[in-house]
């Protein structure tokens, strides 16, 4: 996720569930394990300091890391709750979990929160084509990914290389498994492929689709309003042959240190207020549908967006193997 200088930390009034005195509170503090960015760890760390006393110790860093040292202090736990890492990781480290039953999770929808309450989402990601409407007229732009193959875009469309960018990974193969999971499913993916210009960090694509280096970006929502939002002529487009929207999420970890004060904390992380404050800053979309989207202008319900089938276990399980295949297509589309 992008920095996001212009955060009010001030939008932070209240956590869900945290029945805890103000004398307990000077006692605890939480130990988070986040994969998110620096400006969202600050906001969810200062906010639920100054709703509950309770301190936050934050080890940001990327998620695979972040499991392999949960993984070395299985026997000593030093972390009490991970936050902001994906489903897909989450189901294949559910055994470092402990159940908890948090507040309010009936307005996540069933598929993105365990059925054992092992882990919760609490954002959800949906990939988007973006638009530069100052580079191709708002009306002229494509509306489907079949409408990327058209060789008219070519050299015009910003993509990550999926080796580095977990969305980008999901976009390819959401399509791949959308169009048969078959050699015509690959020869359409190597068309598309050939009119982008592959770029090693999502951060590129987002910053060249918002200057108009690139007109057009396979993208992430959030970031498209985000650069809408700061002026510039971004359009988000939602592909009307569907897309991907997958979750990332929290969960409290066995043996936590602290488990009360963990509990506490992933109540607030899930709770309606602090999603809500989160979308205003950030413009994340929540996992509670019960979240009023308007503070972020044409954001849309997601029972709106196409969303498709995405056997996120076969990707990530088949990871290796179609990320080498990705690379070839890569190289042989220069």
């Amino acid at each position: 996720m992008m920095k996001h200088a212009h955060a009010c930390l001030g939008l932070m009034a209240l956590v869900a569930g945290a029945a805890i005195t103000p004398a307990a509170a000077a006692d605890q503090h939480v130990v988070l394990y986040s994969a998110n960015d620096d400006t969202v760890n600050r906001i969810v760390a200062e906010g639920f300091k100054k709703e509950t006393g309770i301190q936050v110790d934050v080890v940001s860093t990327g998620s695979g890391v972040l499991f392999q040292r949960i993984a070395s202090e299985r026997g000593n736990p030093q972390a009490d709750v991970v936050w902001g890492v994906s489903t897909a990781l989450l189901k294949r480290n559910q055994a470092f979990f402990e159940p908890y039953a948090v507040t309010g999770r009936d307005a996540v929808p069933a598929e993105y929160r365990d059925p054992s309450d092992l882990w919760i989402g609490t954002n959800l990601q949906v990939v988007t084509i973006d638009q530069n409407t100052k580079s191709v007229g708002a009306a002229g732009g494509p509306k489907s990914w079949q409408d990327l193959l058209d060789p008219k875009w070519k050299g015009k469309i910003a993509y990550t290389d999926p080796a580095n960018s977990g969305f980008s990974y999901a976009a390819a193969t959401v399509l791949l498994q959308h169009w048969g999971n078959n050699d015509d499913a690959w020869k359409k993916l190597s068309q598309l492929i050939a009119n982008t210009k592959v770029l090693n960090r999502s951060t590129l694509v987002f910053d060249g689709n918002g200057s108009g280096e690139y007109p057009i970006g396979i993208s992430l929502e959030y970031a498209g309003y985000l650069w809408a939002h700061n002026g510039a002529p971004v359009k988000v487009s939602y592909p009307s042959d569907g897309t991907v929207a997958l979750a990332e999420g929290a969960a409290v970890i066995k043996g936590a240190p602290d488990t009360k004060a963990a509990h506490a904390f992933i109540d607030y992380l899930a709770s309606k207020e602090l999603q809500q404050a989160l979308l205003k800053v950030t413009f994340r979309r929540p996992a509670r549908q019960d979240v009023d989207l308007s503070v972020a202008a044409g954001m849309p319900a997601l029972s709106s967006i196409k969303v498709l089938p995405y056997d996120e276990e076969l990707w990530s399980s088949t990871r290796k193997e179609t990320l080498s295949k990705l690379k070839s297509v890569i190289q042989n589309s220069r």
